[in-house]
């Protein structure tokens, strides 16, 4: 991303601009209260629909590159929950102790202990909020949830989520590790291939 060492990632939550910041090296990177902006109404069906309607919203107010991703977690045995209301699947204040709590309650109802889900991210980069061509990239990360709640690093729901081929949740994974695995650093290093394709 040579041409726009600016770039507005177009959220508030400090776990994503943290992860990114160490993804996008060598960029000056903005959030959303950086600048002042309100965070978009995701109102999209889908992570595709909710990253678009977040990367115009912050293009639109702030005129720089923007990146936006709408990520979330995936679990197949609880009919695809919590997908896009991941951040707020126990309710729209909810912590994310609150959405974890709520997976152990439903794999402790059908007497489970664990299921296979994935993590899920759109990432979505555009030059503006009427570009014709924006980049869409995506990145997952397969393994299980669990009601064993383990790890102090990461957010979400990665003190329940244990990816395949690890024997701990990806909170207990070491960040420099995760930063390479996770579902965002797959999106993010397909988007920027993509964009050196581009530009």
């Amino acid at each position: 991303m040579k041409r726009n060492k600016e770039i507005l990632v177009a959220t508030s939550n400090i776990g994503k601009v943290k992860e990114f910041n160490k993804l996008f090296d060598g960029h000056q990177l903005f959030c959303l209260k950086d600048l002042d902006i309100e965070d978009a109404i995701e109102n999209g069906s889908s992570f595709l629909e909710n990253a678009l309607i977040k990367a115009k919203h912050g293009a639109a107010k702030s005129g720089k590159y923007t990146i936006a991703d709408d990520s979330g977690l995936v679990v197949p045995g609880l009919n695809c929950e919590p997908g896009i209301y991941s951040a707020r699947y126990a309710g729209n204040h909810a912590s994310d102790k609150d959405n974890r709590d709520k997976i152990i309650d439903k794999l402790n109802e059908l007497k489970l202990e664990e299921l296979d889900a994935y993590y899920v991210c759109v990432l979505v980069g555009i030059k503006s909020h009427d570009d014709p061509m924006p980049i869409i990239a995506q990145g997952e990360i397969h393994g299980k949830v669990s009601i064993s709640s383990s790890g102090e690093g990461g957010f979400g729901y990665d003190k329940i989520f244990y990816p395949e081929n690890y024997d701990c949740s990806m909170a207990s994974i070491e960040a420099s590790i995760k930063n390479k695995i996770s579902h965002r650093a797959i999106a993010s290093e397909k988007l920027l291939a993509l964009y050196k394709k581009s530009y």
